[in-house]
Order: C-alpha cells, then structure tokens, then sequence
C-alpha cells in the first residue's frame, strides 16, 4: 500500500534515489549505536546539557536509542513508515518534514513536558513522517490514507489517556515517552499542510 498519485506513485515504485532518507537515517542510527552508552549520554536530548549550551542534543537526541533492541525496533518501524507513505513527497521536502517533526518534539518537551530530563529515540519523528503522508494522502482523498488516520488517532489517545501500547516498553527497552509521539504528529501535519499549500499554488 502506497500513499500518492500517477505512475511514480503506484505501489512496488519505489526507486533508489527514493530510499536517500530513510538510508542516511539508518546509516546514521546504526553509526550512533556503536557509540554505546558514553556516545548515547554525550548525544541524547537532555535538559541540563542544553541549557549548558549543547544545543546538538536537540537533533542528535532523536538518532540516538537505548540500545540494540530500541534502535532496530524504530528502524524496521522508519522502514514501514516509508513502504507506506514515502511517495508522498520528494526527498527534500521530506527533509522539511523532518525538519518540522524534530522542532515539534523538541519544543513541545521543553515546553510541554518540564518534568522530562532527557529523552533518545527516532519514534516521535516516525509519527511525524507518518502523519506527513497521511495528511498527503488525505488531501489527495485516498481511502489508505483514512484507514491510517484513524489507526495513529486511536494510538495517539490510547497513549495520552492510558499509556504506552502494552509490550512497547518491554520491547524497547525502557520508558515509551508518548508525548514526543503527539508532538511529532503536530509537527509532520503542519508541514504537510504547508507543502501541499505549495504544491497546490497558494499562498502560505
């Protein structure tokens, strides 16, 4: 199942230059992981090291993982997340999304969760690049695109009223911090909204 429209958009089509983003990511978290525990902890988002002026933690944080089982868990998830939805845009307006995702997360914990002390993981960006497309997918009125939407709401109030999915902590290897999830959604719809305000010729 593919989100998108025309010919390069069909399901199977993905090419090579297609896979540029989701490859470098991989590349970069696989990279990230030898580092172990000290490159982790030098890396990760952290309160008391940003307000110290390691401001590299707002975009490192989210390549980092506690380890081997969370960085291949949110890998094959980025690998899903982008049979499902990677049609939706080029490659450098994937980067805006992400771009937008990151800031998201990273303003809605400072901000939104204080209490949060630090945070590692690519599973909020995930949500962003997801909701990217399905708002794509939306706008270009595909029935896959509804199907998802209601699937990541569902999750998204499941987690802010009842907590992390059963087994997501155990499989991860530590706590699920769900609200960088809702964070990232916000981040990813908003830069949708604005590419395809673009795309569509309008004026933002």
């Amino acid at each position: 199942m593919g989100l998108g429209k025309g010919e390069e958009m069909r399901p199977g089509t993905l090419s090579v230059r297609a896979w540029l983003v989701p490859g470098i990511v991989v590349l970069v978290a696989l990279a990230l992981m030898l580092s172990g525990d000290s490159g982790r902890d030098w890396l990760r988002f952290d309160r008391g090291g940003v307000v110290a002026g390691e401001v590299w933690r707002l975009l490192s944080g989210h390549f980092v993982h506690l380890g081997i089982s969370h960085t291949l868990l949110n890998l094959a998830g980025l690998i899903l997340v982008w049979f499902l939805v990677g049609r939706a845009f080029a490659w450098q307006q994937w980067l805006l999304v992400m771009a937008s995702s990151i800031a998201a997360i990273d303003l809605g914990l400072w901000f939104g969760s204080p209490q949060l002390e630090w945070y590692v993981g690519l599973s909020g960006l995930l949500h962003g690049m997801l909701a990217a497309g399905i708002v794509a997918g939306l706008a270009d009125r595909h029935v896959e695109a509804l199907i998802l939407a209601i699937v990541v709401s569902g999750k998204l109030v499941w987690e802010q009223f009842a907590g992390p999915l059963p087994g997501s902590e155990a499989t991860s290897g530590g706590a699920v911090i769900v609200d960088a999830h809702l964070y990232g959604v916000i981040g990813g719809t908003l830069a949708a909204a604005a590419l395809i305000r673009v795309r569509r010729g309008a004026t933002i």
